[in-house]
């Protein structure tokens, strides 16, 4: 098969978030609230627990009254700070305000870092001709995160399920990517991290390839080793379905 375009999912695919206790200390420092270094690991083993950082961590329970709202988060941007900043609400932190303080830095293009081969393998495929497009379970608009780090120019479409009221693995989703970049998904490889939600572009006809949601130091050549763009051949991948 011919590769003629490639949907990436964002969050542990091509960016990661910045680790919890960094997340909560560049709020901290931002709104001047001052903790002990005991009080400070206190907090982010709560919040780590709970969940509370979309992208990061999953929550190790969901609270009975925030199940249905989980379960439906990435369908709009209302229904995602509900979740996560409920999520956050299970930890008892020393400012009310903190909890949308914190909400609002994970959306912020300095809490996101790209794994080192993404722009090598954007690049790559933007210069063989290969359409790129980004579909992504997500409740706020990621775009500024590709500008701020330089990726955008390389990505020929954005499909989010916030703005579509569908959220993956619903094959809807990825019909609409294809469809906006103008290709069969037959001609389209989806790669993503979660084995679950990218996986529904294979009921479409998309080939689906995987990568792991690891720290950006310990996954310096995922995509690379997937063999999309030239000059990276593709290794196998043990997880592969």
């Amino acid at each position: 098969m011919r590769i003629k375009g490639v949907l990436f999912d964002f969050s542990g695919t091509l960016f990661r978030i910045e680790p919890v206790g960094t997340w909560l200390r560049a709020v901290l420092d931002e709104r001047g609230t001052a903790v002990e270094r005991r009080e400070l690991a206190a907090y982010t083993e709560g919040l780590t627990l709970a969940g509370a950082l979309p992208g990061g961590p999953s929550p190790r329970r969901i609270p009975p009254e925030l199940a249905e709202v989980w379960a439906d988060r990435d369908r709009s941007a209302d229904l995602h700070r509900r979740a996560y900043t409920g999520l956050a609400r299970q930890v008892d932190l020393p400012d009310p305000g903190l909890y949308d303080a914190l909400y609002e830095r994970h959306m912020s293009p300095a809490a996101w870092q790209p794994y080192p081969d993404a722009a090598q393998v954007l690049a790559g495929l933007r210069s063989a001709g290969t359409a790129v497009g980004v579909v992504s379970n997500i409740g706020w608009d990621l775009r500024p995160v590709f500008r701020a780090h330089g990726l955008d120019e390389l990505v020929d479409t954005y499909v989010l399920s916030f703005e579509e009221g569908v959220q993956k693995p619903d094959p809807r989703l990825f019909a609409t990517a294809c469809a906006r970049l103008g290709l069969d998904p037959a001609e389209t490889v989806m790669v993503g991290d979660d084995r679950v939600a990218d996986a529904g572009a294979a009921v479409l006809g998309c080939e689906v390839r995987f990568v792991d949601h690891l720290p950006v130091g310990e996954r310096p050549s995922g995509l690379t080793s997937l063999g999309l763009a030239p000059h990276t051949p593709r290794k196998p991948d043990p997880h592969a379905v």
